[in-house]
């Protein structure tokens, strides 16, 4: 569940029976089970793989990180690499956003998938639709210009420049920036809408964003997150912010 790979492809791994897997999978374990970045190169090395270097996308999350996601076990919070792919959420974060764990490839890059694919549950008025979706394309043209050797990261630039017009649109304007933090409203299908501190923090050495979600205190929509976070993720759609 932590690493976001099924049971069956666990055990597969486990017995031998899956000979091949991913640098994604071999990183998400490597996440999951906490090594240390020796173990992590030894990992991907059992797996006939080279470790990710310097050139690429960053995606291991640091032990201090998984210590503060520890810490805030109580607040919604996700771990996004440099191009606004979802590395890991917790259960609160879940339950407000929805599952993420079924989602494969784009479908977990931000960028994708509210360009191309379903979108979010953060409501929208037009101008700041357009001005979110302008923020998240100068953020990755930023990465991809740290990262130009990504091969990954080049793939998705190209999908999205072949099949969004708004995409293209932005990123032939050629600006650059970061996607910061703002306040959101979430319409949540169980308990209605949550207007929502939405903060993006930047981790110092591995340019992961933390996104952290919170609520003024002694408000309704702070008791709306409290209900979602013992209510979990059991009856909830599977729809990723």
């Amino acid at each position: 569940m932590l690493a976001g790979v099924s049971v069956d492809y666990v055990t597969r791994l486990e017995q031998g029976r899956a000979a091949h897997p991913s640098a994604q999978v071999v990183e998400s374990l490597a996440r999951a089970l906490r090594v240390s970045p020796a173990e992590r190169a030894h990992l991907f090395e059992l797996a006939g793989l080279a470790a990710p270097g310097a050139e690429t996308v960053p995606t291991h999350v640091t032990p201090s990180v998984e210590r503060l996601l520890d810490r805030l076990s109580g607040t919604p919070v996700a771990v996004y690499d440099a191009s606004w792919t979802l590395v890991v959420a917790n259960q609160p974060y879940a339950a407000l956003m929805g599952d993420p764990t079924g989602l494969r490839g784009n479908d977990r890059n931000a960028v994708w998938r509210n360009l191309l694919g379903r979108g979010s549950r953060v409501r929208h008025t037009p101008e700041s639709r357009r001005a979110f979706e302008a923020a998240l394309v100068c953020d990755l043209r930023s990465a991809a210009a740290r990262y130009p050797a990504d091969s990954r990261l080049r793939a998705l630039v190209a999908e999205l420049y072949a099949n969004s017009a708004r995409f293209a649109e932005l990123w032939d304007a050629g600006a650059v920036g970061h996607h910061e933090s703002a306040r959101k409203t979430v319409e949540h299908p169980q308990v209605g809408p949550l207007t929502l501190d939405c903060d993006v923090l930047t981790v110092a050495g591995s340019d992961l964003r933390i996104m952290v979600y919170t609520a003024e205190p002694d408000t309704a929509d702070a008791e709306r997150l409290a209900m979602l976070t013992v209510l979990g993720t059991q009856t909830l759609a599977t729809t990723a912010g």
